[in-house]
């Protein structure tokens, strides 16, 4: 079966960027970067010659992966819908560790370069070089900055931090990527001599640039007044969630499908200034959207005493977890806690023949469960099989065990799985899945983690 995508005023289909031609540009655009070097290099010789030029290479790598970093957060919906926000993420927290450390590699190793062709070591020749080079002090300061959102971003530091000040946090990389263009410019052997290479390394810089503008600031602007969204409704729906109901003008046109999610601005005093992450709880219809949030920090927490009127400000749709994904008959939909959210967005949509639908929804404690009446309703009116595993982790048996998961679908290898929930839940979900025969392409995976 053929998932059916939404269409656009004009009657096409999304534009979607996938994995392998995004890829393939980044990789092409590495290559390039050491063509340069190449080019601009008639001869290496003696040991500094090679420290130096080595210290080139990793200047003009971690120059070039700014820019790819700040690319892949542009947040282009050809590219979202493509490749989706997760594996987008995923990709930058990795090229952000190989961009740190090329950055540091290209400090140590022209140091150290300069050092040996001035015969002395490469602790007394650090301040010669930071001070005495033009632009080399805003380049230190860069690399600092750079360090800092790298901490800030590992795991351990990101667990205790709200998602409002690892956000803020991250604002500083835009200020390294200013310092370090301005020392590549002023000291870089490839740059000083050679107009060309400036004219396309400016315009690349340019490009992201100006794409950042676009899809970060003018377009949310723009579809501010031309949908003009405001809260329609809100409503507790447990203890410790709430829905809100956002409604506005021709919001077709933003093309929205199921397992998206938007990043929601709520002109109100308090909450104006952040823009955070929250799933579509419903399908979209032409002119109302839902949200359904648990409480999580203040942010999730102020969302319970919105008021109806409220104007709404809303970047997106973004992400790939929806139908399109899909290349198998069956689905199963593999919900944790309040990953609940697209999944019931997607059962309530997913092109699927009576028989053909399994959502295995699990919880805590059944106070945590959301939208009950709503799945049940969903499941009868689909011929969807709906399974609840209510308890704490580590129970026995354990539901997301294989053979559990086997027992309930004995053909489940046959299955297109879409899984959401907390990271823990869903590695241990995934590693159970492909052990009961789920092959890992048929595995689509949303996070909540930032």
């Amino acid at each position: 079966m053929t998932a059916v995508l939404p269409r656009t005023a004009e009657g096409a289909a999304p534009w979607r960027i996938t994995a392998a031609p995004a890829l393939t540009v980044i990789w092409a655009g590495a290559v390039a970067v050491l063509l340069l070097w190449w080019k601009d290099t008639n001869y290496v010789a003696g040991v500094a010659g090679w420290l130096t030029n080595a210290g080139r290479i990793t200047g003009l790598l971690a120059g070039y992966l700014l820019a790819v970093l700040l690319a892949l957060m542009a947040r282009v919906p050809a590219l979202d819908r493509g490749v989706g926000t997760d594996r987008l993420a995923r990709w930058h927290a990795m090229l952000g560790r190989y961009t740190i450390s090329l950055a540091v590699a290209h400090t140590v190793l022209i140091i150290w370069g300069y050092a040996v062709t001035a015969h002395t070591d490469p602790v007394a020749e650090t301040p010669t070089v930071v001070l005495s080079y033009v632009d080399v002090l805003m380049a230190t300061v860069a690399l600092g900055l750079l360090v800092m959102v790298g901490v800030v971003s590992a795991r351990a530091a990101r667990r205790r931090l709200s998602y409002e000040t690892w956000h803020f946090v991250h604002l500083y990389t835009y200020l390294a990527v200013a310092l370090a263009f301005s020392h590549e410019f002023a000291t870089g052997a490839d740059f000083v001599d050679n107009a060309p290479a400036r004219w396309l390394w400016s315009a690349m810089y340019i490009a992201v640039a100006t794409t950042l503008c676009w899809f970060r600031m003018v377009r949310p602007v723009g579809q501010a007044f031309r949908h003009r969204m405001r809260v329609v409704a809100v409503q507790r729906v447990s203890p410790r969630a709430t829905s809100v109901w956002i409604g506005g003008r021709r919001l077709d046109v933003l093309t929205a499908e199921p397992g998206q999610f938007f990043r929601w601005r709520f002109l109100t005093r308090d909450l104006w200034w952040a823009a955070n992450p929250y799933s579509l709880s419903a399908a979209p219809t032409r002119d109302l959207l839902r949200i359904t949030v648990k409480e999580a920090g203040a942010h999730s927490r102020s969302l319970a005493g919105l008021r109806p009127g409220t104007r709404v400000v809303a970047e997106g749709p973004f992400g790939a977890f929806t139908g399109a994904a899909r290349r198998r008959r069956k689905v199963l939909l593999l919900a944790g806690g309040v990953g609940i959210t697209p999944i019931r967005a997607l059962f309530e949509s997913i092109p699927a023949r009576p028989g053909d639908l399994t959502l295995i929804y699990r919880a805590g404690d059944p106070a945590d469960v959301l939208f009950a009446e709503e799945l049940r309703t969903i499941a009868q009116s689909r011929g969807a099989a709906l399974f609840y595993a209510i308890g704490p982790r580590g129970g026995r048996p354990d539901p997301l065990d294989a053979m559990e998961l086997t027992r309930l679908l004995p053909d489940i290898a046959a299955h297109e799985v879409y899984l959401c929930g907390p990271p823990g839940m869903a590695e241990v979900a995934r590693g159970q899945l492909r052990r009961a025969g789920v092959g890992h392409r048929h595995i689509h995976i949303e996070s909540f983690t930032f």
